[in-house]
């Protein structure tokens, strides 16, 4: 496996184009995440069912964000993608979310090229309200059985904001590169 750090750039993230890597699929129990120091996915821990992931999830690579790793992303797509699975996508919006006191932002996009949709969603707008809700409610409750009311949902950012979020995360990865290499 390839460290998609390493070979993946973040995008065009400026005219709302990224690169997102499948962490977890739609419906799965299995948290699965990157590991940055072995270049390859781990199991974290099995979720309750309860707690299936509402919706594929991801990240941009070469991006860290406040919590200290890549950015997330929400992958809107009519079907599972399997851990693993790299996609060009576009850019409707994000969930700002915190996570233990720390900013933990969900960029929300969808596949560039989702013949199945007639690429129809171009904005949050377009989930509705009831997506919304769903994945509103999945965040705020995932941890409880763990740790109960660490998570905070803070509401939905467009496009723009997205962007910028982006654009600070790509930053923090060059900088947290660059103080790697002076320590070596």
């Amino acid at each position: 496996m390839s460290d998609f750090n390493k070979v993946l750039e973040p995008g065009d993230f400026q005219n709302s184009l990224v690169n997102t890597v499948v962490e977890v699929p739609e419906g799965s129990i299995l948290k699965t995440e990157w590991d940055r120091e072995s270049a390859s996915f781990r199991l974290d821990r099995v979720e309750p069912s309860i707690f299936a992931k509402p919706v594929n999830y991801g990240f941009i690579p070469g991006t860290l964000d406040e919590d200290g790793d890549e950015l997330d992303t929400l992958i809107v797509c009519s079907q599972p993608i399997p851990t693993g699975i790299w996609l060009s996508a576009r850019i409707i919006g994000v969930l700002n979310y915190e996570d233990g006191g720390t900013q933990d932002h969900k960029i929300v996009v969808v596949p560039t090229a989702d013949r199945d949709n007639g690429e129809k969603i171009q904005s949050l707008d377009d989930l509705g309200d009831s997506w919304k809700l769903k994945i509103e409610h999945h965040f705020r409750h995932y941890k409880d059985l763990k740790a109960l009311g660490t998570t905070k949902v803070m509401g939905w950012g467009n496009i723009n904001e997205a962007q910028q979020i982006i654009a600070l995360s790509v930053e923090r990865f060059h900088q947290a590169a660059n103080n790697d290499f002076s320590n070596t």
